[in-house]
């Protein structure tokens, strides 16, 4: 992964590669395709980990509206076990090269905008509130670190995604 240092803009919890994030033109382009999909989940307040390893395409939408569809599957291995796990999120072009995305069901999520090769993005669920950093290392890797804090999750999750 290189030489890395703290990102002060997330509070320490992720870490940019060092000479700063890889811009990319256009966030839709820039995740259209396939990608190999490494995550590791800490439930910190159990101090407990799970694995997900899988597949993420991202295929272009037309109808009902532009942008991309999002289709994750794998195996998530939790406590010893391991069963398939999938999910599916919508990308909508916001404009400008950003992208808005949205649960499958279309309920909203959160803005990303990766042009900037870093993009933080918040999104509160009940009482819990889900914090995603978005870090374009390469033109063929990318990370998400999501921190979920609250009274019912204390999670830790870093997706690596390397395009196929």
């Amino acid at each position: 992964m290189g030489v890395t240092r703290q990102d002060t803009t997330a509070g320490g919890e992720g870490a940019v590669p060092a000479g700063g994030p890889h811009p990319v033109a256009d966030t839709l382009g820039y995740l259209a395709g396939r990608w190999r999909v490494e995550r590791t989940v800490h439930d910190l307040s159990q101090d407990q980990y799970g694995t997900f390893s899988g597949t993420a395409c991202f295929t272009r939408r037309e109808q009902p509206a532009t942008g991309l569809l999002h289709a994750e599957r794998g195996e998530f291995t939790w406590g010893g076990v391991t069963r398939p796990a999938s999910r599916a999120y919508l990308f909508e072009p916001t404009g400008e090269g950003a992208a808005f995305v949205r649960f499958a069901d279309g309920r909203p999520f959160h803005p990303l905008d990766l042009r900037g090769g870093h993009c933080l993005a918040d999104h509160p669920c009940a009482e819990d509130v889900y914090r995603g950093e978005f870090s374009v290392l390469t033109a063929d890797r990318w990370r998400v670190v999501w921190t979920v804090r609250g009274p019912a999750k204390d999670l830790r999750l870093v997706s690596v995604h390397h395009r196929i």
